[in-house]
């Protein structure tokens, strides 16, 4: 059953995607980071599988034994608890869609509608190989999530990942662009082409690629700027994991340094706990009025 704060946020994450001007999405890890960056006056946010994983103390990707995985269940309870912390639509990192056909991909979106969000990505990604699905099993992909979409009658965002910088190839901007246009015939909303940062290629990505583009920052580079993006006409960036993995790596220096030395100058850097309480309460609040 559809509820009305679910149908508006899916109708507003879609009127993100067609304004004229684009939006900056942060990614959360739990319902805390979410509320932290909705007070901080953005439009929508993303989830995080990286951020989501080491929350659990698990890996992200190039898992070497499938135990160690993240489920698609453990992933949808984050998703479900970002999404109902937040008044603002939510974004689900669905990886690769937890499954190889089409029926699997439509049954993870079909799950991220009921656990509330607003948008997902779908990658086009083999986890097995490691290297694309080819372009008809791509796009059959993405066609039986917009159908599954469809089907439950809710205002949601598909975005269709494809890894072609990922995966290094010379003819990376060619082949994103091709991949692009076939998934948005497919069924998808927006197409999400991470490895690209420079506003050159970027440019040409937007001329060339018929639907919305989402380009992630923080991968592994530190200086590009997401509003000249933004100029250049992409009308999403996020950031991927790449907040939480700071937030580790600041609990990692803060650790070393009370280890070392017995000092906690960390603790000038930390919200103060008056201000979280009456954060967290009044955000609570809200969404459970």
């Amino acid at each position: 059953m559809k509820s009305s704060a679910t149908v508006a946020k899916g109708s507003t994450f879609l009127q993100l995607h067609q304004a004229e001007r684009g939006f900056v999405m942060p990614n959360a890890w739990d319902a805390g980071s979410a509320v932290i960056l909705a007070h901080e006056g953005f439009a929508a946010i993303g989830t995080t599988s990286a951020g989501i994983a080491f929350s659990l103390g698990k890996p992200d990707y190039r898992v070497s034994d499938a135990r160690a995985a993240v489920t698609r269940e453990e992933m949808l309870d984050a998703i479900r608890r970002i999404a109902a912390a937040v008044p603002l639509p939510v974004n689900a990192d669905l990886e690769s869609g937890y499954g190889d056909t089409p029926e699997q991909v439509a049954d993870t979106v079909r799950l991220a509608i009921a656990a509330g969000a607003a948008g997902c990505n779908i990658e086009d990604v083999d986890r097995a190989t490691g290297g694309l699905y080819d372009e008809a099993a791509a796009a059959a992909r993405i066609a039986a999530a917009r159908a599954a979409i469809a089907s439950s009658g809710q205002p949601f965002v598909l975005t269709a990942r494809t890894d072609v910088f990922q995966q290094g190839g010379a003819d990376g901007v060619p082949l994103a662009i091709r991949r692009g246009n076939l998934l948005l015939e497919a069924g998808a909303n927006c197409i999400f082409a991470p490895g690209v940062t420079d506003v050159a290629r970027a440019s040409t990505l937007v001329r060339e690629i018929a639907g919305p583009l989402n380009l992630v920052l923080g991968l592994n580079e530190a200086s590009s700027n997401a509003h000249a993006l933004i100029d250049a006409g992409i009308q999403r960036i996020s950031v991927g994991g790449s907040i939480a993995r700071s937030v580790l790596g600041f609990v990692r220096r803060s650790a070393h340094e009370l280890r070392e030395n017995g000092t906690v100058s960390y603790a000038a850097e930390q919200i103060p706990q008056g201000e979280l309480n009456a954060l967290y309460e009044r955000t609570w609040l809200s969404q459970n009025p």
